[in-house]
């Protein structure tokens, strides 16, 4: 991944607000949408209620996956649209976590008119930490990136 490419992808994921969330379902793939926001180091922070299916899905399976994509564009064919999927690993970010302020922070900075759903029981931070992403930024291009070198890219930010 060379600097123009971690430029745009990083922009991306800052400049959209929702991802499509897909986890396991009763064995089969699931698609939802979720708002997320990024904790320093590049972390994907989701604010879930205990109600919505893919909050037990990520309890009983931490494998999931996030597409971000950018807005279509008039002039643009869909397949041309950037994208970023990303795979990771799930956990619910708990009050008393050493990541838990800073997530709660970068959500909020993000949705301040979430701030009221923090009191409510049945919602709970969690946080999706990448194991591999893949990008295209258009026809013809597209690259993997290692956690490694997205959390560095996250980094220079």
């Amino acid at each position: 991944m060379n600097t123009m490419q971690a430029q745009a992808m990083r922009q991306l994921l800052e400049r959209q607000e929702v991802a499509a969330l897909g986890t396991l379902h009763k064995g089969e793939p699931f698609v939802s949408m979720v708002p997320y926001a990024l904790a320093p180091g590049g972390s994907f922070v989701v604010h879930v209620s205990r109600l919505a299916t893919h909050t037990r899905d990520m309890e009983a399976h931490p494998g999931v996956s996030l597409l971000v994509m950018d807005e279509r564009t008039p002039g643009v064919p869909p397949q041309a649209l950037p994208r970023v999927s990303i795979q990771g690993q799930a956990r619910r970010c708990a009050a008393e976590a050493p990541l838990y302020a800073a997530a709660r922070e970068a959500y909020l900075s993000r949705f301040p008119d979430s701030r009221e759903m923090f009191g409510f029981a049945d919602f709970s931070l969690f946080v999706v930490e990448p194991r591999a992403l893949r990008v295209v930024g258009g026809f013809a291009q597209a690259w993997s990136v290692t956690a490694a070198d997205y959390a560095r890219c996250m980094a220079a930010g």
